[in-house]
């Protein structure tokens, strides 16, 4: 599906949304107001400008619009690599990314991300997972590692880490994976304007309350430790 197909089918009131590379901002109507819309598209691989763009747009919307809930469109095949990128201090680029996201929710700022086709690694860690909320469309690719890579970091040997991933989600590449960690909310058969105004009226009704992720993936059984280890050091 195309970029202007999900944008007219989350947004048949409007919207006026522009593409500069593969960085996508504006804004667009829905049944609860305006909201702002930004993300990437064409799987990007997320470097030092798109990222300081992304967090431009995100100080913007804080200061000219406050209140005025984010919607990220997640298409990326991760972090830019290279050598380059790695001088530029890429690391900060998408640190700075996740701060100013961080921002916008402590100044009120309801937040929803959608992946509409591909989430990887630190470019969606990075951005997506900072919504206060995370949902994928059905066809949608979801994973920080792919199992060989993974093998390759943690010397495990990859028949290994097949195995442990038809039992565990943590291991296992895909959407549904990450809805049973917590990760992502929920998967939506296609996009559609009636899902995204439910849910950003989740998003402003959670904002700005305890992140639920690693309680929901205790309750999917897909993320049986974290949110114990959280309440013991919280204690």
């Amino acid at each position: 599906m195309s970029l202007n197909d999900i944008l007219d089918a989350l947004f048949p009131a409007g919207h006026t949304v522009a593409v500069a590379g593969q960085v996508i901002t504006g804004e667009a109507q829905t049944a609860h107001g305006p909201v702002a819309v930004l993300g990437t598209t064409d799987a990007a691989a997320i470097d030092h400008a798109m990222a300081l763009a992304l967090a431009d747009f995100v100080l913007d919307t804080v200061e000219q619009h406050p209140g005025r809930p984010l919607v990220f469109l997640v298409d990326t095949c991760g972090q830019a690599l290279s050598r380059s990128q790695e001088l530029l201090c890429l690391n900060g680029s998408l640190a700075h990314l996740a701060s100013c996201v961080d921002l916008a929710r402590r100044q009120g700022h309801a937040s929803l991300s959608l992946v509409t086709a591909n989430a990887v690694s630190g470019g969606f860690l990075s951005f997506g997972l900072m919504a206060d909320r995370a949902y994928a469309l059905a066809d949608a690719q979801v994973r920080v590692m792919d199992l060989r890579a993974m093998a390759r970091v943690t010397k495990i040997a990859h028949e290994r880490l097949v195995e442990l991933a038809a039992t565990s989600p943590i291991f296992a590449p895909g959407a549904e994976s990450y809805v049973r960690m917590g990760g992502i909310e929920a998967i939506w058969p296609e996009p559609s304007a009636a899902l995204l105004d439910a849910a950003l009226v989740a998003a402003r009704q959670a904002a700005p309350a305890t992140d639920r992720r690693m309680a929901s993936g205790l309750e999917r059984g897909g993320r049986l430790l974290a949110a114990g280890i959280m309440q013991a050091v919280g204690a």
